[in-house]
């Protein structure tokens, strides 16, 4: 079904989705922005710049709402569809390292269908807003950041999540910015990227979503392969132990220079029981079969799982850091000086901050317009507390060799560890039953790319995540990877240019800005380029 509207008159009158197709009875969903949104038609734009060519465009602006959307990781909504964006305040999913949310798919998607705008009942108080943020943006990373911290080094670390805090905080509100003079409610960066810089500046957005998502597809994927692993293994009773254990339920993994001569070779309980072997395949029989539902608000009714993770998670660090006390005294030889791999961090941190292509939509929904920029600072503000508690504290407390800090935190301990059982069965629930919405995401980006079949997109997706699971099972690769490409692109880019445009447009760029914001996309290909040179 495709949707116009006569003429840039009409637009108020006419609904904001376009180009919204059926790919076998998948929807592919938008961001409740599109040509003809208020981010092309708005009178006061019309008015100043007179952007008629943009008038007989028609793209959807697709976005990847958190999760995953990340970890976005990750709103609620269960059955109620009538509230469009509300509910993003009740509950968040928030374990997927693209920050993904379920309810803004659907909530969005709606929205793109019906002529119906947001009534004023739908805002959300200062409060909500900040809530929302934080819940949206908190993922994954919860489980990889003391790794992070231990390879760039603690006084290194502190530095980047603060700096890296500040710049992504930055970015996101010039997208605000540009989105008041050129955009409106329902408009989003695609959209924006559109009409100020062109149809290749928003394909370039939608190609780089479409990353973000298959990268938490992986990132997912891995999730559910180790945590139904250990889990099973737990309920069985099997002593699958593949490495040392040094004190009472600590573990190192893959630290060679640690394991006793008498160690014996890793060796997996059963050869039809494997971690990177056969259990990723037994994931493709669970979850494939879920990608077939035709209605996905169905795993949201779940999602609320989000909130009680990262809670959970907070607690079972401040236990096991509260048992262990501050380890700190003796600095090994072994262990990395001067944070000579803080681009690991660094490039995490670029998706772990990731909000920026539903930042519009999430402030568009406050009460206070006038204060989008003191609730922005404090949701960043509470993120990085929140990353900075986790990271640091277990890093602090941690009682063995530092270097043996393990990309997902309960990997660190021992199969029969209560707590972490209790966590690994917590997230195996939620994340089996988020992992379904992230691929809906994903087939919306493939068909506005290209118009992939769903199965196609689905079988594809399966196969790259398996291939993924048995060859490179390391979460904190994909995650520093996915972060520093598609942040180069949606964090440091984008905005970057798109303020440069507007500025320009409105006759106050000045070659000390240009030259300001020209250094914030360096920043960000430098990151990228700095993945490739660590061990």
């Amino acid at each position: 079904m495709r949707l116009k509207r006569d003429s840039v008159q009409n637009s108020d009158n006419e609904t904001t989705g376009s180009s919204v197709k059926s790919v076998d009875s998948y929807g592919v969903f938008g961001t409740g922005c599109s040509d003809c949104s208020d981010c092309e038609g708005g009178e006061d734009r019309k008015r100043i710049y007179k952007y008629d060519k943009l008038t007989t465009r028609s793209t959807s602006c697709t976005s990847f709402h958190s999760t995953a959307d990340h970890e976005a990781y990750p709103l609620l909504m269960a059955a109620n569809l009538t509230s469009t964006y509300k509910t993003i305040s009740s509950s968040s999913d928030t374990l997927g390292p693209a920050e993904l949310s379920g309810s803004d798919i659907l909530a969005t998607y709606k929205r793109t269908m019906e002529k119906n705008v947001k009534s004023e009942k739908n805002k959300q108080s200062s409060l909500v807003t900040i809530f929302s943020i934080w819940n949206t943006i908190m993922g994954s990373s919860l489980l990889t950041m003391a790794w992070g911290v231990e390879r760039a080094g603690l006084p290194c670390a502190l530095f980047l999540l603060a700096f890296m805090a500040a710049l992504c905080l930055y970015t996101a509100y010039i997208l605000l910015r540009v989105n008041v003079h050129h955009g409106g409610d329902s408009c989003e960066v695609p959209a924006l990227c559109r009409s100020l810089l062109g149809t290749g500046a928003a394909g370039l957005a939608h190609a780089f979503s479409l990353l973000v998502l298959l990268g938490a597809n992986i990132v997912y994927w891995l999730l559910i392969t180790n945590f139904l692993y250990h889990t099973v293994n737990y309920f069985m009773d099997v002593n699958t132990s593949n490495s040392t254990v040094y004190n009472a339920s600590l573990l190192c993994p893959k630290h060679d220079n640690l394991i006793t001569p008498s160690d014996q070779p890793i060796v997996d309980p059963s050869p039809y029981w494997g971690l990177h072997t056969t259990v990723p395949f037994y994931v493709a029989i669970i979850v494939f079969p879920l990608l077939c539902f035709k209605n996905v608000s169905f795993f949201t009714k779940f999602n609320s799982l989000g909130t009680l993770s990262v809670f959970y998670l907070l607690l079972f660090v401040m236990v096991k850091g509260w048992t262990w006390g501050i380890n700190m005294g003796e600095v090994e030889v072994t262990e990395r000086k001067g944070g000579s791999d803080a681009a690991v961090l660094s490039g995490m941190l670029a998706l772990s901050f990731y909000i920026h292509n539903i930042i519009i939509t999430i402030m568009g929904n406050n009460a206070r317009q006038d204060r989008n920029g003191r609730d922005l600072t404090i949701a960043f503000l509470l993120v990085t507390v929140t990353y900075t508690f986790v990271g640091a504290i277990f890093y602090i407390c941690f009682p063995l060799s530092k270097s043996c800090i393990e990309d997902n935190i309960l990997n660190n301990f021992e199969m029969h560890d209560v707590m972490t059982a209790i966590a690994r069965a917590l997230l195996l629930f939620q994340v089996i039953t988020v992992y379904p919405l992230v691929a809906f995401m994903l087939r919306g980006e493939a068909a506005q790319l290209c118009r992939a079949p769903a199965p196609l997109v689905n079988a594809g997706a399966a196969a790259l995540c398996v291939l993924v699971a048995c060859l490179c099972p390391d979460i904190g690769t994909i995650i520093r990877y996915t972060g520093a490409v598609s942040g180069l692109v949606h964090v440091f880019a984008l905005p970057a240019l798109l303020q440069m445009q507007s500025l320009r447009l409105r006759g106050k760029l000045t070659w000390w800005k240009a030259l300001f914001y020209a250094l914030i996309i360096v920043f960000g290909t430098v990151n990228l380029v700095m993945q490739f040179f660590i061990a």
